[in-house]
């Protein structure tokens, strides 16, 4: 296994079956072989997100050349569930701090995005089964080794998880470019999960729909948005700023 990535029928079963951490499974696209089909249904049944993808995409991705239609990519780091972020907040005695990832595709931003979490002593971050990049190798690099020191949930829907995080007392705030207050005019040192979208749609529309704000970064310039991973830190350290008020008193 070299870079996390695991391929052929065989390799991929057996993972499966000794219970290796796996990210995702890429199955041939239209591909009718039932070996194929039973592991595209035991990893289904594990819980892992499955993509079908053309044969010149498992090309790129294979290292032996010889993937046999199938290509599992090892997560470097273990999945944790929402309960398990905010537990880790309340052993610290500090209220919630999460962001939630909205179909963060590029590993670089997700790598990033997870780095400026642990930087600002952020509690975890969500991120879809679907559409999202996954805890990678890529990820891992990009994140500087944050992976291995921030907790992140895997989970299957956002809505779900967004109903979840305010049924826990959480309150759910989308970075949009047309959020009705500026960041300086809201308040993060409540318990808050902070959405970021993906860059080229930002927030998806049931998302947004299901957050209790939404929120903006004022731009001075010509552009209308920022870098994804920038967003994240920019509303992250204005989180921090205000925690530390509040506990200062200044």
């Amino acid at each position: 296994m070299e870079d996390g990535i695991i391929e052929g029928r065989n390799a991929v079963i057996e993972a499966l079956r000794s219970g290796v951490n796996i990210d995702k499974v890429f199955i041939a696209a239209g591909d009718t072989d039932s070996t194929l089909k039973h592991i595209a249904s035991k990893a289904r049944s594990a819980g892992l997100a499955v993509v079908e993808a053309d044969r010149r995409k498992l090309d790129s991705m294979s290292v032996t050349k010889s993937h046999q239609g199938v290509i599992a990519v090892a997560a470097f780091a273990e999945y944790v569930t929402i309960g398990d972020i905010l537990e880790t907040a309340n052993q610290r005695n500090e209220t919630p701090l999460i962001v939630i990832c909205d179909e963060i595709s590029d590993p670089h931003n997700l790598g990033a995005i997870i780095r400026t979490c642990e930087a600002t002593g952020a509690h975890g971050v969500i991120i879809p089964k679907r559409r999202s990049a996954g805890l990678n190798a890529t990820v891992a690099k990009a994140s500087s080794g944050a992976i291995f020191h921030i907790a992140v949930a895997r989970v299957t829907n956002l809505t779900s998880a967004i109903k979840e995080l305010k049924k826990a007392g959480v309150w759910v705030t989308a970075a949009t470019t047309d959020g009705e207050k500026t960041l300086w005019d809201t308040d993060f040192s409540s318990a808050t999960a902070i959405v970021i979208g993906s860059e080229g749609a930002g927030v998806s529309r049931l998302v947004s729909e299901n957050c209790d704000h939404k929120v903006r970064i004022p731009m001075s310039g010509n552009l209308s948005s920022l870098n994804a991973s920038v967003s994240a830190a920019v509303l992250l350290f204005e989180a921090v700023r205000q925690r530390k008020m509040k506990i200062t008193g200044l």
